[in-house]
């Protein structure tokens, strides 16, 4: 293998800031013999837990449209939420210590800037903004419990 193969890890650190920041859910880069393909999890599975429903409420007759709504409902309000992930693997906390208040709960109204929960990976205390204004409708994770890289956190009603 030439030299060109080697991939330094500063470029797929870059990669992954250019996905967070313009919210991609797939990135492949190629440069001489190297090859990056990046995929974030959740970010196809989201579309596929949407996108059947509305197809099946779509071809059905007019008679049974009075029981398909209230099926119909419940996704369309689901797309509503906007939802925060983890953007790092670590360990959930609702608090700035375990004798704080809670960030956020459940009817907590957030903006762009609001701090929802920290996530700590290698002893570094992320803390984690809402990047998006509304109510907080569900808190998704348990104080101390481990998270993964696109884990549900929370769910925000814009």
């Amino acid at each position: 293998m030439g030299e060109k193969s080697t991939i330094d890890l500063k470029q797929v650190k870059d990669l992954i800031e250019l996905m967070k920041e313009n919210d991609l859910a797939e990135i492949e880069v190629e440069a001489g013999d190297s090859k990056i393909h990046l995929k974030r999890p959740g970010g196809d599975m989201r579309m596929i837990q949407y996108q059947p429903m509305p197809a099946a409420a779509v071809p059905m007759g007019a008679a049974p449209a009075l029981a398909a709504a209230p099926a119909a409902a419940a996704p369309a309000a689901e797309e509503k939420f906007i939802t925060i992930t983890s953007p790092i693997v670590g360990t959930f906390y609702q608090a700035p210590s375990p004798d704080s208040e809670p960030y956020v709960r459940v009817g907590s109204k957030v903006d762009a800037d609001t701090v929802v929960c920290i996530v700590e990976a290698m002893k570094v205390m992320n803390e984690i903004k809402a990047e998006a204004s509304g109510t907080v409708v569900e808190v998704c994770c348990k104080d101390g419990q481990a998270v993964e890289f696109g884990q549900l956190l929370f769910k925000i009603r814009p």
